[in-house]
């Protein structure tokens, strides 16, 4: 995980992402899932090109399966992008990066 991408749980969602006043891209990923491992460069670059913008946060899905299951989570990778509490965009698999930053574009 970079330095600028924080870690979510269950524990801290809500005050991490429900109540964040900038958006929020949510990766939920596992340590044995290898699309989720090839993803990680490019969320941790989204990170730092979004900095002060875009709040970027991973969320293991086999520490945090409440989360996962609240957001109906099937497959991994997949990437939220949530404001204002709500889930704007889903992104399922290991998209390439200008399908992530369009995403979060419309949102900024």
């Amino acid at each position: 995980m970079g330095e600028n991408t924080v870690e979510i749980t269950d524990s801290n969602f809500e005050s991490e992402v429900v109540k964040s006043t900038t958006p929020v891209l949510v990766d939920f990923w596992a340590a044995w899932c290898a699309p989720c491992r090839a993803l990680a460069p490019t969320i941790d670059s989204i990170a730092v090109e979004y900095k002060g913008r875009v709040k970027v946060g991973k969320l293991d899905v086999d520490a945090n399966g409440s989360t996962a299951a609240r957001f109906n989570i099937r497959g991994i990778p997949t990437l939220l992008v949530i404001k204002d509490g709500q889930v704007k965009e889903q992104i399922v698999g290991a998209v390439d990066k200008s399908v992530i930053t369009k995403a979060l574009d419309k949102h900024l």
